[in-house]
């Protein structure tokens, strides 16, 4: 875990862009080569670009990039702006002398954190997410920055969270996520993380898990309408796996997510879970080695999501949700 981030896996880089005054932004993960990726979908509300080509049945298997988005629908329009970019440097699918960059993508709901939306006639997340991509790079910030710029939970502020992990065999395993959850990630009013007992190194303050859970705690808290909150992520290997296996490490890490909030995968969430394999290393059992993989994953992206709520900053607009370290640093 040399930087606890999701570049942790070679041939992955990450970028930031955005605008505290929208209070919006947008987070690109650019792969040196085309990995193998596919989805997993449990939100009820979710928003997606290009998730089609990433069902096992379907063609194309190199994808470029992926991109994390705010602005709802108007996100969307995100991954033209790293695809501008990935053509520039000749990368993508080729057909004859066309290339076509494969970035899949998906959004979240931040339109009404308070930041100003009157953007013109066309929304800005293309241009941001050209800039990410072109900033991309090993180290990057975690918590109020590019996607999870404008990312809430019930009661504190969200973020972009990462975290990495290596498995007994050498493999890597890296999370990276945009934490906008209805729920919360802390229990009750906190300052204890659903995510503590996988937590490693005080990575979220080192809090543990509190002396009793009580039945106020498990109480719900939750935030907005239909479609006002999501979870979007992405987990990431250095191991070998084919596109269903993808598939299946995509599922596995969804359980990271209902390790770290409470409740998950709500009718009003639009929860998205991508997977990437940069192929780098084998993996030698298919069944047991890959079962491994995806509980280890699990707990990369429950740290990573604990982590996202813990380095996050409370937006500089009236009635904006504290942040955690306000409140308990």
């Amino acid at each position: 875990m040399a930087r606890n981030l999701i570049t942790d896996i070679p041939g992955i880089r990450v970028g930031h862009a955005g605008d505290v005054k929208l209070g919006s932004g947008v987070t690109a993960v650019i792969f040196d080569s085309p990995v193998v990726g596919s989805v997993d979908v449990r939100g009820g509300g979710p928003g997606t670009r290009e998730t089609a080509l990433l069902d096992t049945a379907l063609t194309v298997e190199g994808i470029d990039a992926f991109v994390l988005s705010g602005g709802s629908a108007f996100g969307l329009d995100a991954p033209s702006g790293v695809q501008a970019l990935m053509r520039e440097l000749g990368r993508g699918f080729k057909i004859r002398d066309a290339v076509v960059p494969i970035v899949p993508g998906a959004i979240m709901f931040d339109l009404l954190n308070g930041g100003d939306k009157n953007w013109g006639r066309y929304p800005p997340y293309r241009e941001f997410a050209y800039e990410a991509a072109k900033s991309a790079g090993t180290d990057f910030a975690l918590g109020s920055v590019g996607g999870g710029l404008g990312a809430t939970t019930a009661n504190l502020k969200g973020g972009v969270g990462s975290a990495s992990a290596v498995a007994r065999n050498g493999i890597t395993i890296g999370a990276l996520v945009v934490v906008n959850a209805v729920g919360t990630t802390v229990i009750g009013d906190g300052p204890h993380f659903w995510a503590a007992p996988f937590e490693v190194n005080k990575e979220f303050g080192g809090r543990g898990w509190p002396a009793q859970i009580t039945e106020a705690d498990l109480a719900i808290r939750a935030k907005g309408g239909p479609a006002e909150s999501t979870t979007i992520a992405l987990i990431a290997t250095d191991a070998k796996l084919s596109k269903a296996q993808c598939n299946r490490l995509a599922v596995m890490a969804q359980d990271g997510l209902a390790r770290a909030i409470y409740p998950v995968h709500t009718p009003l969430d639009g929860d998205v879970m991508f997977s990437a394999s940069t192929g780098a290393k084998p993996l030698s059992d298919p069944f047991h080695g890959l079962a491994e993989l995806g509980m280890i994953a699990a707990n990369v992206m429950a740290r990573a999501i604990a982590r996202a709520v813990y380095e996050a900053k409370a937006l500089p607009f009236s009635n904006a949700l504290p942040c955690w370290r306000a409140r308990f640093a």
